[in-house]
């Protein structure tokens, strides 16, 4: 048996392979993990620490690795400390994922200010592992300033992200053909700042027409209440050459505490626990379809449905009212 308590402590004065061994706890399917993972959480609760969640998504190939490795490294020089959670496609025929993050970002995982953690996205859609957001109350309590959460993708089941962090990036590349059917538009109205990357070189030009494209785009947007003047924005950066990353970061800061003075802060972590709480009563009761006896029932009920001995909506009235009890 692990010993919580002192592993909270150890979280909390941010000892590394401390907060390392939490967040596999978090992760673990086992049911008794399970039981302490809930524990390390609830003793970690109110620790008063608040740090800077930004999520970051893009289409494979945009270079969301070389940009927070850039970024990071930008930030820890400034002595922030900062934490990468990098979800990592799983193969849905095997499970497996490669968790590769630490290999292209390997100047910034050497950073004694930084913490990266891969995790398999495993079956989850949004490209957000099922326990990230709770690796991201582990990472602030462990006091870590700025948290940056790295999904797979882009598309409409991509933001997910979005209802875990306080800004929500969308990096976009280059000469992407048609740059404004290049994603959809549910995505670019929850990006509360686009970065065309990669401008540099003979694609600095392209970049910067895009990043034109894009601005003119977001003017078209409906004004959401939780913006200043002037956001949603799109910028222009390089993470070969490291340009743009302090416009970025500063483009960042002013939003984060335009947000905090006016109360959004807040009432978005607010909603935020709100959502993943609704969603964590949602994973439960679809994984009691998975355990007997109600897998089996549902097995049983199946075969009559194929049978046509009865219809899918009165064999799911069946489970659902019978079996588990949610008439």
């Amino acid at each position: 048996m692990l010993d919580i308590q002192d592993m909270a402590k150890q979280v909390l004065a941010g000892n590394r392979r401390a907060l390392a061994r939490a967040i596999t706890l978090v992760e673990s399917g086992r049911a008794d993990h399970r039981e302490q993972a809930l524990e390390l959480l609830e003793t970690l609760r109110g620790h008063g620490r608040t740090a800077l969640r930004v999520g970051l998504s893009g289409t494979p190939g945009v270079g969301k690795s070389t940009f927070i490795e850039a970024f990071g490294l930008m930030l820890t020089a400034q002595g922030l400390r900062v934490a990468v959670l990098a979800v990592d496609p799983s193969s849905a025929r095997s499970g497996g994922s490669i968790l590769g993050d630490k290999t292209r970002m390997e100047r910034l995982s050497r950073d004694k200010m930084a913490f990266i953690r891969p995790s398999p996205s495993q079956t989850q859609l949004g490209g957000v592992a099922r326990r990230t957001r709770e690796a991201i109350d582990l990472c602030e309590a462990a006091g870590f300033d700025v948290i940056l959460i790295e999904t797979v993708g882009v598309g409409q089941s991509e933001t997910m992200v979005s209802e875990m962090s306080d800004l929500f990036l969308l990096l976009l590349a280059p000469a992407g053909g048609d740059e404004l059917q290049g994603v959809k538009r549910g995505i670019m109205e929850m990006a509360d700042i686009l970065l065309v990357n990669k401008a540099d070189g003979d694609l600095k030009l392209t970049a910067m027409r895009t990043c034109a494209d894009y601005s003119g785009a977001l003017r078209l947007l409906r004004k959401r209440p939780q913006d200043p003047q002037d956001f949603p924005k799109a910028l222009t950066v390089s993470a070969v050459e490291q340009n743009g990353l302090d416009t970025a970061w500063a483009e960042m800061t002013t939003l984060n505490n335009w947000r905090r003075e006016n109360g959004h802060f807040k009432a978005r972590r607010a909603a935020q626990a709100r959502h993943w709480f609704e969603a964590e009563v949602r994973e439960r009761l679809l994984a009691r379809l998975a355990v007997d006896p109600v897998r089996s029932v549902m097995k049983d009920l199946g075969s009559k449905v194929e049978n046509g001995a009865l219809t899918p909506s009165a064999a799911a009235e069946a489970l659902l009212c019978e079996h588990l009890s949610l008439d």
